[in-house]
């Protein structure tokens, strides 16, 4: 059988921490996996960086926020689909809003959201795995690149 591989999908994330927590979303919708991210989405053509993750936060989260400075480039692939994502994480801060359980990303992808602590992010299944130290360790202050992966469920 073979792949024919796809033009990069190009995403944006946000990296919010608030009160020392991380903010993070379920990846995948319908309860096919407990993988955990970022919350953020496809880029627009047409529309900047930070007004797509502006838009792709509020809708999977009900919360505003500001766009900072890159954190880090991202990529992931599926060998087997061919599926291939570039994604850029931002750092954010929280400008307005709290979860809501009865949030609903109009979209349905994102049904899970949640603020996760330093202390037990280890026990959760998440991507990038190089999170807790962007978050939270000495790798806060330049850009980083997390080599190309191939996707997990």
């Amino acid at each position: 059988m073979s792949i024919s591989f796809k033009t990069p999908r190009l995403a944006v994330r946000g990296l919010i921490l608030h009160r020392g927590c991380l903010l993070m979303v379920n990846a995948y919708a319908g309860g096919v996996s407990d993988l955990l991210c970022l919350p953020g989405g496809g880029v627009e053509p047409g529309t900047s960086l930070p007004d797509n993750l502006i838009r792709e936060v509020h809708e999977e989260t009900g919360l505003t926020v500001s766009v900072g400075t890159p954190a880090l480039v991202n990529e992931f692939h599926d060998p087997d689909s061919g599926f291939h994502q570039v994604e850029i994480i931002f750092r954010c801060h929280l400008q307005a809003g709290q979860l809501d359980p009865g949030w609903q990303d109009p979209e349905a992808i994102v049904t899970q959201r949640r603020w996760v602590g330093r202390e037990d992010i280890t026990d959760l299944h998440f991507r990038p795995l190089s999170l807790p130290d962007l978050a939270w360790g000495d790798g806060r202050a330049a850009p980083s690149y997390d080599a190309l992966e191939t996707i997990v469920r």
